[in-house]
């Protein structure tokens, strides 16, 4: 049978049209998938820069955290040491106990004699509810003595007149009574128009919390071996009171 050349060219344009859609459409698909897998790349990149940036900021914040901590830290050793060197400042700046004053039996006693040692300086009377301080004042200083302790007592008679002997009774009374070994010292006033030098100093040129005028006996001032006063006990508290002894000790001359 003949084939007409026509249809021969109509059958091969149909083989060649063939490939030529598939290829197109190949085209076109990988078009349409192109997009789609450039958005999903960039929508993973977007997530990847995002937990970069979350990771950078957990680190910010724990670095900042710990930057805080570091902070206060400094902050509370600044603190702790800025009130050390206040204090220290505060007794520096402070009155030294440098008087001459009488002794129990009438002699001159200058106070510069007993530097280089913690003083006590109590206002003491024989016939005061708070009387039987005195054994407290000697174990204390026979404890301490020899570290360097050394009590004051300073005999008045402002307080409810409490101290109405003289030399020889106050003499007999604490020798006889209480066997005290510490240093008394002639009647003084510890208050008012004739308050004494020493006195003076104590209640008038002293700092916060040390200053003011002695309300009774058996008041106690604490001093420094450089003379500096540097902490006060008011009557109630005993001689060997946890807190008074714990100050006592922290300025007992080195061993």
């Amino acid at each position: 049978m003949r084939v007409s050349p026509l249809l021969i060219v109509l059958a091969l344009a149909a083989c060649d049209s063939a490939p030529k859609k598939d290829d197109a459409a190949k085209t076109a698909a990988a078009r349409t998938a192109g997009p789609k897998d450039a958005a999903a790349k960039t929508d993973d990149a977007k997530a990847d820069d995002a937990k970069a940036d979350d990771a950078k900021t957990d680190d910010a914040k724990d670095a900042a955290a710990k930057a805080d901590d570091a902070a206060g830290d400094g902050a509370v050793a600044l603190a702790e040491g800025g009130a050390a060197d206040d204090a220290a400042i505060a007794a520096a700046e402070g009155p030294v106990i440098d008087h001459t004053v009488k002794l129990l039996d009438g002699s001159d006693k200058s106070l510069s004699d007993y530097r280089g040692k913690a003083l006590l300086v109590v206002n003491t009377a024989s016939e005061c509810g708070f009387t039987p301080q005195y054994a407290g004042l000697q174990e204390l200083y026979a404890k301490y003595k020899d570290r360097g302790l050394e009590v004051l007592a300073f005999p008045s008679n402002d307080f409810g007149g409490q101290e109405p002997g003289g030399p020889e009774e106050i003499r007999s009374f604490v020798d006889e009574r209480y066997s005290v070994e510490f240093e008394m010292f002639d009647k003084v006033h510890a208050k008012g128009s004739e308050i004494a030098p020493l006195y003076r100093t104590l209640t008038e040129q002293t700092g916060e919390g040390i200053a003011g005028e002695v309300k009774w006996n058996f008041t106690k001032f604490l001093v420094d071996p450089q003379g500096h006063v540097v902490a006060r006990f008011d009557s109630a508290v005993d001689p060997t009171a946890p807190e008074l002894v714990e100050a006592l000790e922290k300025v007992l001359p080195p061993a």
